[in-house]
């Protein structure tokens, strides 16, 4: 049969198991993992501490392990918030906790009263769960899958359900009880609910992490990683999809293929350091300057490419000439070390019922005639 001390050992043992997955994750050094794993920690003080009631003294069992479990809660809420890349304190919550320190202890002390304990920190519970479940509900990146931010804000929300309905019993006195551990329906039945909360939120948690490192991975083979453009994989794959869905619509798309002038120069006198600062600051200028719904890649080296939707020939060789102005004309400081460099471009556009591979084919000997032209230019093919 179950009984409260049982409920509090599986919920030890589901906590320390949940240290046990976090942990795996900590070297890959996933915002919020620590504050998760110290909340099991904590989590498990409490409980140990709860556990205790009957054999140790009441500042032990009652006071710091209703502080610490409602402590450990406020530690996932703050793993949740540096996960999301917040780094505001929630200072309520910790003036909440201080409160509930002050209301345990007042009355364990100076007028015991088990229901407003009780009360106390399923209220507080409840407003931590509330405001973990619109935490992640509002801060869930759009461009990442949903599953995992809807399942533990779900979690959080069943929970403070729980917690409410918990505190408004005891709250009015619609149930009585003296201690944690006495052996009673309803005692069983929301212990047993509570049981739920730690696998819940360790679940959620690693789901979290599990898609950061999934994003990573994502990242890793789909942008490039010194000058934050696509890779050219991910160019290739956009291009693809772009070209079939221009024949569809019979709308122009035009491709500039780009290289930086006399490159290897930069290399061999400045070193490989100068050039990849002189590669990052080119792709964060192109960036920067092209029109929303252009895509940007490297295909290799110090060559890359601009793909251009519903442009013909004459507007893409317009656009990649007035970025060549700008960066001619850019300030020696804003350039990296003071470098000046130029680039040349090869354009064409898009015909009927070719490849991609012909088009690039195009466009890149239309780039070997600007640079055999005297370079710093832009020719279509």
């Amino acid at each position: 049969m179950l009984n409260p001390l049982s409920i509090l050992l599986v919920t030890v043992l589901s906590s320390a198991m949940a240290m046990a997955v976090l942990g795996s994750l900590w070297r890959a050094a996933i915002p919020g993992v620590g504050y998760w794993i110290s909340a099991n920690a904590i989590a498990i003080v409490a409980l140990l501490a709860f556990a205790l009631q009957g054999h140790g003294s009441r500042w032990l069992t009652f006071v710091a392990s209703n502080v610490l479990l409602a402590a450990s809660l406020l530690m996932v809420v703050e793993g949740c918030l540096r996960f999301l890349g917040r780094r505001v304190r929630p200072w309520p919550a910790y003036i909440g906790l201080v409160v509930v320190l002050f209301g345990i202890s007042y009355w364990t002390f100076a007028a015991p009263d088990f229901n407003a304990r009780v009360a106390l920190v399923s209220a507080f519970h409840a407003a931590l769960y509330a405001a973990l479940a619109a935490l992640l509900l509002r801060g869930r990146p759009a461009n990442r899958p949903r599953y995992s931010y809807y399942f533990l804000a779900v979690a959080a929300l069943l929970l403070c359900a729980g917690h409410t309905s918990r505190g408004l019993m005891y709250g009015f006195g619609l149930l009585t009880q003296s201690s944690l551990m006495q052996v009673s329906p309803s005692n069983i039945i929301f212990l047993a609910l509570g049981i739920l909360a730690p696998p819940c939120l360790s679940i959620g948690v690693v789901m979290l992490a599990h898609d950061r490192l999934a994003e990573r991975l994502e990242r890793l083979a789909n942008v490039d990683d010194l000058t934050g453009a696509l890779s050219r994989r991910a160019f290739l794959a956009i291009g693809d999809a772009l070209l079939k869905a221009s024949l569809r619509t019979r709308s122009p798309v035009a491709l500039a293929i780009i290289d930086i002038d006399s490159f290897k120069a930069v290399n061999d006198n400045y070193g490989h350091a100068a050039g990849d600062q002189v590669l990052s600051h080119f792709a964060t200028f192109v960036a920067r300057n092209l029109r929303v719904g252009d895509v940007f890649g490297r295909l290799g080296g110090e060559e890359f490419g601009v793909l251009c939707p519903a442009t013909t020939t004459a507007e893409a060789v317009s656009l990649l000439d007035r970025l060549r102005g700008r960066l001619a004309g850019a300030a020696a400081d804003e350039l990296p070390r003071g470098l000046r460099y130029t680039f040349s471009v090869g354009v064409d556009q898009l015909r009927r019922d070719e490849s991609l591979a012909q088009l690039m084919a195009r466009a890149d000997g239309a780039l070997y005639a600007a640079k055999a032209s005297g370079r710093n230019r832009v020719m279509a093919a």
